[in-house]
């Protein structure tokens, strides 16, 4: 699943650096080879694939169901917010009035979506390129949207990053940086969001993109095992912090059609739309919309909850982001 989640999150799964094993990891010492990792990699220059997820005047135009100035004056914060269920938040959040700060790593990427929602809105948000996984970065980046905005309302951490690949050929590199992105990345951006809120005296809210990892998802342990660990540190958190007015909330994505669906098999996409009993997939902007939900006051007493958008996977399929294998196919017998 996080541009961010696949859990059943295969759509919102985002792409983090390529992960390439070193020496070392093909083997044990030298002593017995070990199998080359299976790992899906797919071609940027691939023009035969078709373009997936909402484009800028779908974002710019889709109806919502809130008023106009709904988050006049609030300040929000989306990490990740440069291209997918990100870059669908903070169209929205800027659409319905609030003070928009939006970070990743890529500040091309950035810009690009500062620039179309001024097009579209006339608003300006303001924009940080930021690696979550240094602490000392994360805190300069809340210290930044403080000093712009004067005040923080809600943090949306939606950055993230997976790839598919069976967990036994996972690399200890391609291990740590998942769980370095999506589990330590996170925290950074919790723990000093709320201790500025605490410092301040303020009220505070936090909303982590996670994943249904119920069922757990295979070819995705790495994200189940980072998201597990987010969800139930938010729900921790949720009550040590609630004396600060801090409420901590978490959103499971389902099957959410973005650009990220690019970093999958087109054979497995094609079953995507099956693992839930709707069949249908989801888009950025009914995460969007939910986000929002939970940053109005119409959500002032909901805390340390997890609001799953998934069509009823939970109750129903699982997603193979490489493919199902052989083994599962149905019609299976032996």
């Amino acid at each position: 699943m996080h541009d961010c989640f696949l859990l059943a999150n295969a759509a919102s799964f985002l792409p983090i650096a390529e992960i390439k094993p070193t020496k070392c990891e093909q083997c044990d010492g030298g002593r017995t080879p070990v199998n080359k990792p299976k790992i899906f990699r797919p071609d940027p220059n691939d023009t035969s694939r078709p373009q997936r997820g909402l484009n800028e005047e779908d974002l710019a135009s889709n109806s919502t169901v809130f008023r106009d100035d709904l988050l006049a004056g609030h300040t929000m914060l989306i990490s990740g917010g440069g291209s997918g269920m990100g870059k669908a938040m903070a169209f929205l959040a800027s659409r319905l009035g609030a003070n928009v700060a939006i970070c990743g790593r890529t500040a091309e990427k950035l810009d690009a979506t500062r620039d179309a929602i001024a097009e579209a809105t006339g608003r300006e948000i303001f924009t940080c390129p930021t690696n979550i996984r240094d602490g000392d970065a994360v805190e300069a980046l809340i210290a930044s949207v403080h000093d712009r905005f004067g005040a923080l309302d809600t943090l949306v951490n939606n950055a993230g990053g997976q790839f598919p690949q069976d967990a036994i050929d996972f690399t200890r590199k391609g291990w740590l940086a998942v769980i370095d992105t999506n589990l330590n990345g996170t925290w950074w951006m919790m723990q000093e969001a709320a201790r500025r809120w605490r410092e301040d005296g303020k009220a505070g809210h936090i909303i982590n993109i996670v994943a249904n990892v119920e069922r757990g998802m295979p070819q995705a342990a790495h994200t189940c095992a980072a998201r597990a660990g987010v969800i139930y540190l938010s729900k921790t958190v949720a009550t040590e912090w609630a004396p600060h007015r801090i409420r901590v909330n978490c959103i499971g994505p389902g099957v959410i059609e973005t650009e990220g669906f690019r970093m999958y098999p087109e054979e497995a996409l094609k079953r995507f739309h099956n693992a839930n009993p709707m069949k249908e997939r989801g888009d950025a902007w009914d995460v969007a919309e939910q986000v929002m939900y939970l940053a109005s006051p119409a959500a002032n007493f909901i805390n340390g909850d997890l609001i799953v958008i998934d069509g009823g996977q939970a109750q129903w399929g699982v997603v193979w982001p490489q493919g199902r294998p052989d083994y599962f196919n149905e019609g299976e017998t032996e």
